[in-house]
């Protein structure tokens, strides 16, 4: 390298360096300028341009004004429509602890709030909505085997909204999201009797189906089960009882894979040898 270059390239890296630095203090500057544009305006300004924001899918920019309103407005109707807000905006933008926080927070400080039924049904949504992180969409992850205690918690929060709002805007959708959730729970207990099965552990594959057509009655999954305690029957040379449950599949579902000899149709072995396919059941094989 000559000397001249070796005089020019400190120059242009300094030139960076200033225009990095220039262009940061104008963001700041920015920042500032338009909190210090909210402080001091009135209640209604502030809550008609967070919503606006909200309108827009501006959520982070929604939550932000949300919570200048309620640090200047403690009180009043704004603000509790305002902490409604700002959790489902924190909702939208997948900021699923902070929405729990704010939703938990709403329900503490109001929870007789004409609002309250709606809180529940968020809250459900949230939680609900933990099963589509990134890698699960990437992987393909089923979410009923997963840890359950995330969908047990806005189960419960469905039926809440169901058993004590029954009249609610609320109420219809929440029962059909637990009717979905049931059907996740079905599919972990079917996925864990099946897992026994195949493993010759046909006591604890019996108890596990059973506990499914018990605890889930009419689920997707029920017939599936059926199916597991006659093959579990069958393991255990209890003919009697298998005969049974499968003159109960045949009435129910007489076109069911068992019933031909093709079920359960358990993922090959070389399948887990592979790392990108993903997880799959025997109940992902299924040809009804």
């Amino acid at each position: 390298m000559t000397p001249s270059c070796n005089r020019i390239a400190p120059r242009v890296l300094l030139s960076l360096l200033l225009i990095a630095v220039l262009a940061g203090s104008g963001c700041s500057k920015g920042l500032f300028k338009d909190k210090e544009a909210d402080e001091g305006q009135p209640v209604e300004e502030l809550y008609a341009k967070a919503h606006g924001l909200m309108k827009h899918g501006n959520w982070n920019g929604a939550e932000v004004t949300y919570r200048r309103l309620v640090a200047q407005y403690p009180y009043g109707p704004y603000t509790e429509q305002a902490l409604i807000e700002t959790a489902y905006a924190q909702y939208k933008a997948g900021k699923q602890d902070d929405a729990i926080s704010s939703i938990d927070r709403f329900l503490r400080t109001y929870p007789t709030h004409r609002n309250t039924s709606y809180m529940y049904y968020l809250r459900g949504l949230v939680d609900s909505s933990r099963d589509t992180v990134f890698l699960q969409q990437v992987w393909r992850l089923d979410p009923s085997r997963r840890d359950l205690a995330t969908p047990q918690q806005a189960y419960n929060d469905f039926q809440i909204v169901a058993e004590r709002y029954p009249n609610s805007r609320y109420a219809e959708d929440a029962r059909a999201r637990m009717a979905n959730l049931r059907n996740v729970f079905a599919r972990h207990d079917l996925d864990v009797a099946l897992y026994y099965l195949r493993r010759t552990a046909y006591v604890a594959a019996a108890d596990r189906a059973k506990r499914v057509l018990e605890t889930y009655p009419q689920s997707k999954y029920q017939n599936d089960a059926v199916a597991t305690l006659a093959a579990a029957y069958t393991g255990l040379g209890n003919q009697v009882l298998a005969d049974d449950a499968k003159r109960v599949l045949q009435q129910n579902e007489p076109n069911h894979p068992y019933l031909r000899g093709d079920w359960p149709d358990y993922p090959s072995n070389l399948r887990k040898l592979n790392p990108f396919a993903g997880e799959k059941s025997a109940l992902d094989n299924e040809k009804h």
